[in-house]
């Protein structure tokens, strides 16, 4: 029997003395030095366990000693080397090390690469954020700081999540609100998100899908993923817009005609800002703001009706604007939503907020044409804003959304009924 030992292995004990030696400029090798020894005695337990003690004959081993080699582990974003037993069953072949399999498992090099990532630290810059350069564990070559070995790990980690993230289950999550957006990467290149509220007020990314523009197949296939991945069709939900008329038929399409689709108010004013010169923003934004306040729906329609029509003997362009879409932007004032609800689920606020996080950790990304990597980088960025996602605000008033709901459901679902009364 041959003994491999290699010299690049850390000695665990002698580390840790020299560490204890000089305590306060050597803290970060004695956390090192005290794991990797903590982990060896848990393989030498694993191996007597397999073999029993040394030189003895016990009928009950699984196997015998091989020698020793050295392997390496993930420590502050990169590898270092440590020295574990090898054991080879009685019929030849080598047997894992439960604890060593473990330790592998872990995969602490996707995570350091990913997080460093994500708060926009470059590849080429990752060796040094994760390890000083006067520190007591030198990034040594083949420790896995490099930029091209941080891409990789990045990628990996990050095509993992994607895949899980695109199949979870969301039978289990209680949505009353789902919205939806396009988010625009480059000109040929569209990614739609969805993010949905529970009945609790907790936000939750559920989806993202790539295409040339934000149409309707596009969206299709947004909303064919959520309904196969557990989100019941039937159930009655407040779906937020940015006003993309391929989303409204889309959902239409599967959720029924009649489902409660509420354009976002932002993006409409905003839409009608950018048509009309700068002195005639105040007096306009004034009105709009002062209709979708209003309790009354009634009331609000015709204060924007009014605005139309003032605007549209000079700009008839910026009157058919204001007009297009009026039912959904008004929505939630006919749902009777209290005021506080009604501004927190007016507009498509959750992605317009995520966007700064994606903008961020998508800074140093230059191949945008690349769709797998665009896709891959931006539900990174929704996972990671999801992590500073409050709770709705106005949480505790969605029971109120709730009832509203099922108001119109019922509603909807009776007057074909009385009006073939009425007929007769």
């Amino acid at each position: 029997m041959k003994t491999f030992i290699t010299s690049g292995a850390i000695p665990a004990r002698e580390v840790k003395m020299e560490a204890l030696t000089s305590l306060s400029a050597s803290f970060e090798k004695l956390c090192l030095a005290a794991g990797l020894e903590a982990l060896g005695d848990m393989m030498a337990r694993d191996a007597q366990a397999a073999c029993g003690p040394r030189h003895a004959r016990s009928e009950a081993r699984r196997a015998h000693r091989w020698g020793k080699t050295t392997g390496k582990i993930g420590f502050h974003g990169g590898k270092v080397a440590i020295e574990r037993p090898r054991l080879r069953g009685f019929d030849g072949k080598e047997q894992a090390l439960s604890s060593w399999e473990a330790a592998l498992r872990e995969d602490w090099l996707g995570s350091w690469a990913m997080n460093q990532m994500l708060i926009n630290v470059s590849t080429r810059k990752f060796g040094r954020s994760v390890r000083l350069p006067e520190g007591d564990v030198p990034a040594a070559k083949g420790s896995g700081l490099s930029k091209s070995a941080a891409s990789r790990h990045f990628v990996a980690l990050s095509s993992e999540k994607l895949d899980a993230f695109m199949s979870s289950d969301l039978s289990k999550l209680d949505l009353l609100v789902i919205q939806i957006d396009g988010l625009h990467v480059s000109d040929d290149l569209m990614l739609v998100a969805a993010i949905g509220i529970d009945s609790q007020g907790v936000k939750h990314p559920l989806a993202l899908v790539e295409g040339a523009t934000e149409n309707t197949a596009t969206v299709q296939a947004l909303i064919d993923n959520l309904i196969a991945r557990g989100l019941d069709p039937d159930e009655w939900r407040l779906f937020i817009v940015d006003g993309a008329k391929a989303l409204s038929k889309a959902i239409r399409a599967s959720f029924g005609k009649t489902a409660a689709i509420q354009r976002c108010q932002i993006h409409k004013a905003r839409n009608i800002m950018d048509r009309l010169p700068k002195e005639l923003h105040a007096s306009t934004r004034r009105v709009l703001r002062q209709a979708w306040e209003l309790d009354d729906a009634d009331k609000a329609e015709r204060l924007i009706r009014n605005l139309a029509r003032r605007l549209e003997q000079d700009r008839p362009g910026v009157a058919a604007s204001i007009l297009e879409g009026l039912d959904e932007i008004l929505t939630v004032v006919r749902l009777k939503l209290p005021i506080a609800l009604r501004r927190s689920l007016a507009c498509t606020n959750i992605a317009e907020n995520m966007m700064g996080t994606i903008r961020r950790v998508t800074r140093n990304v230059k191949r945008w044409r690349d769709g797998s990597m665009a896709l891959r980088w931006v539900a990174a960025g929704m996972i990671e804003a999801a992590k500073g996602f409050r709770r709705l605000k106005a949480h505790k008033q969605l029971p109120v959304l709730r009832a509203a709901l099922q108001a119109r459901r019922n509603y909807l679902s009776q007057e074909p009924v009385a009006h073939q009364a009425a007929a007769a």
